[in-house]
């Protein structure tokens, strides 16, 4: 069980490298670069994701103070939902009608 726990904690914190270095730079990796629209909102969600998997294995090796189970069951899966539905928002497409908005807008102000 303890290397289960060490893998889910390092790819945590492979995937707060990732979220980290895309908000930073907006650098997404290959393999969603063709999915990902919006990489702030992939960035954040990989964070946040990347968050819950250490904090889970952080606390199952004691190395943080004692949380009650049901405060760390329950944020660990909110962090968890909440970032995989951020990566699930930063692939849908913009609405049609918003981009056609914004492109009428900057030609009526000359740009």
């Amino acid at each position: 069980m303890v290397w289960v726990v060490g893998i889910g904690v390092l790819v945590g914190l492979l995937m707060i490298a990732s979220g980290v270095g895309t908000l930073r730079t907006g650098w997404v990796l290959p393999s969603a670069r063709r999915h990902v629209v919006r990489p702030k909102l992939y960035g954040l969600g990989a964070l946040f994701m990347g968050v819950s998997l250490l904090l889970q294995g952080l606390l199952y090796f004691r190395l943080l103070p004692g949380v009650p189970s049901e405060v760390r069951y329950a944020g660990g899966n909110a962090l968890l939902l909440g970032g995989l539905l951020l990566v699930a928002l930063s692939q849908l497409l913009p609405r049609r009608g918003a981009a056609r908005s914004t492109r009428v807008r900057r030609e009526a102000e000359g740009r």
